[in-house]
Parts: structure tokens; C-alpha cells; sequence
């Protein structure tokens, strides 16, 4: 797989208003590509795109309408989009419990947001032959989030959409991959609670780190992008002997009760 020239190239970041989207437009900015940066959060995508000399298009990234204004958007600004980075998502914990419409909402965004995209990209990219598209899938696509099961079935959901795209067209231009930290210092991190903190421990990575390793995702086309290694490893035990790595799933749900218990 050929390693992308980001100089010159179009850009579309979603969920960049702050965190990992925001860190990836920075070191895209800084190595010369052109801009477009989405977050629901207009003041926030209209801060990064101006630090970064780019493009703002505010709105919801797993909205039907407001994923296809945004691509024709950035379309208009970029003439073409060379990469685009489904990064937005969303983590409102809850178990099997939580409700309807929060179960909804969380895979609008964290799945059908890349489906959406996908309609608009691929044919395109089909068409001249190349485009990448980069999701943000966290390590609770490979593995579970026990806060969350909403958030770990949809990253689950977009792991398996993103493979299905490397398996169709990988062989026609379209690069797909797919990043996977552990803990992150985003506002989803520190929002989550004291004894998942814990858990998680000296695992807890910068934007900035992740932003190091995609980089490097970049020049080899590695379909997964591992900023934590360890995770490699989890991924392989989980699928090797799924039995052994749920009894530890169960001994780390004890943990985090324990934790929270005080």
C-alpha cells in the first residue's frame, strides 16, 4: 500500500472541534494538506479551521442530510477529498438498560455516520482510482467497553463496516483503516468515572500520540492503527482463547465495582 502525500491534499476531519479530531487537523495542517473541519459544535470547529487555515462546516456527522452537505461542502472548498477521517463519536455509557432512544443516537453517529459517508466517497474514489478513509473506532471495536455496551456495539458496528470496505475495494484504490487507542485525554475521558480512570491507569494517551501513530498509518496503509500496543495483544488473546479473556473481562468488572464501592 503506498504511503499518502498529505501535502496538498484534501482533508475532511469530522468531530475535530477538540480531542483526537482536532489533534489529527493540526498534524495534517503542519504537514500541508487543506482543511475541512466538522464538529457539531460550531465555535469549536470554526476555532481549529481558523488555527489551521481551514474550512469550518459545523453539523452532525451521523445526520443524513448534514453528511451529505458536508461533503459537497468540502468538495466545493477541496475540489476533491484525498482523505477523510470519520472521527466523531459519541460515549454515553448505560448497559442493556439504557434507553431507546440513547441506543439510537449512538449508532447514528458512531455507525451510520461512516455508512453515510461511504454513499458519497466511494464512487468517486472508485472512479479515479484512490481515496482513505480513516474511522475512529477506539479499542472497544476489538475489545468491549464495560461502561458502555451502546458504545461498545457501535464501535463493534464500525469495525465490521470498515473491513467490509477493505475487503471490496482495497484491491481498487480505496484505502480504509481504522484507529484503535485504549485511554485517551479527551473529554470523553474525563468525563468518564474515577474507577474507569483507574483501571485504566498509565494506559492514558495525549490526542497528540495518536496523531503520532496515524502518521505512521499513513505511510505503511496498515489497516489497523494500534496507538496503544498492548491492544494488539488483548485482540489476540480475545480471539485465540475467547473463554479465558471474558474471565478476565469479569475479574476486571469486579475490579471497577471494588474501585467504585471505595
Amino acid at each position: 500500500m503506498a504511503a499518502m502525500e498529505l501535502k496538498g491534499a484534501g482533508v475532511v476531519v469530522t468531530g475535530a472541534g477538540s480531542g483526537i479530531g482536532a489533534a489529527l487537523a493540526r498534524r495534517f495542517a503542519a504537514e500541508g494538506a487543506r482543511l475541512v473541519i466538522n464538529d457539531l459544535d460550531a465555535d469549536a470547529a470554526g476555532r481549529v479551521a481558523d488555527e489551521v487555515g481551514g474550512l469550518a462546516v459545523p453539523g452532525d456527522a451521523g445526520a443524513e442530510e448534514s453528511v451529505a452537505a458536508l461533503i459537497s461542502a468540502a468538495r466545493d472548498h477541496l475540489g476533491e477529498i484525498d482523505l477523510y477521517c470519520a472521527n466523531a463519536g459519541i460515549e454515553p455509557g448505560g448497559s442493556e438498560h439504557a434507553p431507546e432512544e440513547v441506543w439510537e443516537r449512538v449508532w447514528q453517529v458512531n455507525v451510520m455516520g461512516h455508512v453515510r459517508a461511504s454513499r458519497h466517497l466511494i464512487g468517486p474514489w472508485l472512479e479515479r482510482g484512490r481515496g482513505r478513509l480513516i474511522a475512529t473506532v477506539s479499542a472497544a471495536g476489538l475489545l468491549t467497553h464495560l461502561e458502555s455496551a451502546p458504545y461498545s456495539v457501535s464501535k463493534h458496528g464500525a469495525l465490521a463496516f470498515a473491513e467490509w470496505l477493505s475487503a471490496n475495494y482495497g484491491e481498487k484504490g480505496v484505502t480504509v483503516q481504522v484507529v484503535c487507542p485504549l485511554g485517551v485525554r479527551t473529554e470523553m475521558y474525563e468525563q468518564s468515572d474515577a474507577a474507569a480512570k483507574e483501571v485504566l491507569g498509565g494506559s492514558v494517551l495525549d490526542p497528540e500520540d495518536v496523531a503520532d501513530e496515524v502518521m505512521k498509518g499513513l505511510e505503511d496503509g496498515r489497516f489497523l492503527i494500534l496507538p496503544h500496543a498492548e491492544v494488539r495483544d488483548h485482540y489476540a488473546f480475545r480471539a485465540a482463547d475467547t473463554d479465558r479473556w471474558l474471565r478476565g473481562m469479569r475479574r476486571l468488572r469486579r475490579r471497577i465495582d471494588d474501585v467504585a464501592a471505595g
